[in-house]
């Protein structure tokens, strides 16, 4: 019953879409510009029919996950640092915002550079977008714990790395997966933008493809699957959350 009104608010939106979606087209928009649901519809039955297509989606799938995998452990590891020493978390906050305001686009071609036109520059731009969110919640999470608490772990003798695993990190739990929902999200997105500028593998690849050849339905067809893989991983990272904190008002 919860879960009664956001099936009802997607169905809704879905149907407002796909209407204006063929109200467009029947006024005449161009088929480059829109193309009829028709059309993509049988160029993602394509897409989906054809085993080299799923080899794609397993590269873009595999730098995401990598890339989140890697901005996940050096997240929780620099934020638990950041939350714990004060006098750390000031000395790297102007390091951090320059890094966050910095166009993530425009490293592309030093990554490509780098590391060449493979899966590399691509997990390594998704782990940079996905490392600050992480960062923050980490550090976030760590400094919301109690200090009385963490006075009464310390007048029973208990050692800094069991704070840190009794306390700090079970206290910021929640504010970890938080982090990681969002991402998940900036992985996809790194991933996908490493493909459109310098890559020769992957979905992003095959929208650009489509787009060079003026596919429009093939091109449409593949943002569709790019959607349905990002929105499975993040469901993957929300299903988490409700699994290792069920306890957690956010599950």
């Amino acid at each position: 019953m919860r879960g009664g009104p956001a099936v009802v608010g997607a169905l809704v939106t879905i149907v407002v879409v796909v209407g204006a979606w063929t109200v467009a087209t029947a006024a005449g928009v161009s088929p480059l510009v829109l193309p009829p649901l028709g059309s993509v519809a049988s160029a993602f039955a394509t897409l989906v029919r054809s085993p080299v297509t799923w080899g794609q989606v397993g590269v873009t799938a595999t730098e995401i996950v990598a890339g989140f995998g890697i901005a996940l452990v050096a997240g929780i590891v620099v934020g638990v640092a950041l939350g714990r020493l004060r006098w750390l978390e000031q000395a790297a906050r102007p390091a951090l915002v320059a890094f966050q305001v910095i166009p993530k686009v425009a490293l592309v071609p030093i990554f490509v550079l780098w590391f060449g036109f493979g899966p590399t520059s691509k997990i390594v731009l998704a782990a940079l977008l996905a490392f600050l969110p992480i960062t923050m919640n980490v550090l976030l999470g760590v400094r919301s714990v109690e200090p009385g608490h963490r006075d009464v772990l310390g007048q029973l003798g208990a050692s800094r790395w069991q704070m840190l695993r009794s306390l700090d990190l079970p206290t910021a739990a929640p504010s970890v997966l938080t982090g990681a929902e969002t991402a998940i999200v900036f992985a996809v997105i790194g991933a996908v933008i490493g493909e459109f500028l310098g890559g020769s593998q992957g979905l992003g690849h095959v929208v650009v493809v489509a787009m060079n050849s003026l596919d429009t339905p093939r091109m449409f067809a593949a943002i569709v699957l790019l959607a349905l893989l990002g929105i499975t991983l993040h469901g993957l990272v929300a299903g988490a959350r409700r699994l290792l904190v069920p306890w957690h008002t956010s599950a």
